[in-house]
């Protein structure tokens, strides 16, 4: 992971990676956004380590992207949701998607696709400009320092 501290790096993207650079977090926010929300669920879906999955459910919840909500008292057991900081991830996880699927093709085609729940339509992530609202090409787009 990155360092905590960013000295001499104002970066946007350095601190989002610092809360969902690590490769089981998004995993476990995919999973999530699938439907997922128990322990033992995210442990099955996911094929990680107890330890593991307890550590970056806790950072998740620290960080403000998933809450703890109890569904049981005895014993208590808590459901992990995702808040809309999290919920807000969903662009970021489908844009990843599709990336895989158009550069690390798989012979059977996609194991996953997003969906619009109103009409069943495919939801493609896409690049628009705020100032003209016309879609934007990868090769029009230049990232630059602001400040």
């Amino acid at each position: 992971m990155l360092r905590h501290t960013y000295e001499g790096q104002d970066c946007n993207l350095a601190r989002s990676l610092e809360v969902i650079g690590e490769r089981w977090t998004l995993l476990i926010i995919r999973s999530a956004l699938l439907g997922t929300s128990r322990f033992d669920q995210f442990l099955s879906h996911l094929d990680i380590a107890r330890n593991v999955l307890s550590s970056r459910l806790n950072r998740l919840v620290e960080q403000g992207l998933m809450e703890r909500v109890p569904y049981q008292d005895k014993p208590v057991r808590h459901e992990y949701r995702l808040t809309p900081a999290g919920r807000d991830l969903t662009r970021a996880v489908v844009a990843l998607m599709q990336w895989g699927d158009r550069n690390l093709p798989q012979e059977l085609g996609p194991p996953r696709r997003a969906d619009h729940i109103g009409c069943e339509g495919t939801v493609e992530v896409e690049l628009r400009c705020t100032h003209c609202g016309r879609i934007v090409h990868d090769e029009e787009v230049d990232v630059r320092p602001i400040r």
